[in-house]
């Protein structure tokens, strides 16, 4: 049986892409959030032009695979507008943040459909606007529903960066196909299973450290709030429409 253990040599090259790979993630997570709440907002608006443009963003983006997102962003938007030095990383943020908004704003208006209507009513009757309404009413209630699906969605987005290799992005999976075809080259064809083993273990270190996080956050949140998780959302199982096309 083949040693399980890569060279030390190995294992720098797979952390400089573990770092771009997080640089991705974070980035792509943050744009996406930001993506989410103003659109999954903006579907529940009682402006027309509001909801309507917003639904179009999230069809759109929902129903794009994630690869033509990001060809199109690295590729054809340089082209068509003349950026010069348009970075890769730039390209695959935007392109997976824009795939994750649009995941993210379904299950953010479904937690803010989920606040009982009398809560809203109440909030009317003491005169709040709009925008005290949904800060210190709709959402603080809302985020109990949002986190379970919502680190479902992050650990597909993070399993999505490796998308990002085929743009040129010196990411965790390119790492490992730059290792891969070295070893084939120096006659070491006994090192590409080990190779795809232990990335396949960091891929899996990854998410399991993300659904500790949000776990973390849910627990936390419910204490706050004095409310449950949703039971299915607790249970692991998979959530409805949440996913990053490839």
């Amino acid at each position: 049986m083949p040693d399980l253990i890569l060279s030390g040599s190995n294992y720098a090259r797979l952390m400089e892409g573990l770092v771009v790979t997080l640089q991705v993630l974070a980035g792509s997570v943050a744009l996406g959030t930001l993506l989410s709440l103003f659109f999954g907002i903006g579907r529940l608006s009682t402006r027309a032009w509001v909801r309507r443009g917003s639904s179009v963003y999230v069809e759109f983006a929902r129903g794009a695979s994630a690869i033509i997102l990001l060809f199109w962003m690295f590729y054809a938007l340089p082209i068509l507008f003349g950026i010069r030095g348009w970075s890769p990383m730039t390209a695959g943020i935007l392109a997976l943040g824009m795939n994750m908004g649009a995941y993210g704003a379904e299950i953010v208006r479904g937690a803010v459909l989920s606040v009982p209507k009398g809560q809203t009513e109440a909030s009317i009757a003491l005169n709040l606007t709009n925008t005290q309404r949904l800060r210190h009413i709709v959402l603080p209630q809302a985020v109990p529903v949002i986190l379970p699906p919502y680190g479902n969605l992050v650990i597909e987005v993070m399993k999505g960066t490796s998308l990002v290799s085929l743009i040129t992005l010196s990411d965790l999976a390119f790492e490992v196909q730059k290792l891969r075809v070295n070893s084939v080259v120096i006659a070491e064809s006994a090192t590409t299973p080990i190779l795809y083993l232990n990335v396949l273990v960091i891929y899996f270190l990854l998410a399991f450290l993300i659904d500790r996080l949000f776990k973390v956050g849910e627990r936390r949140v419910a204490a706050k709030f004095g409310v449950k998780a949703p039971r299915a959302a607790r249970a692991g199982r998979p959530t409805a429409g949440v996913g990053i096309t490839g």
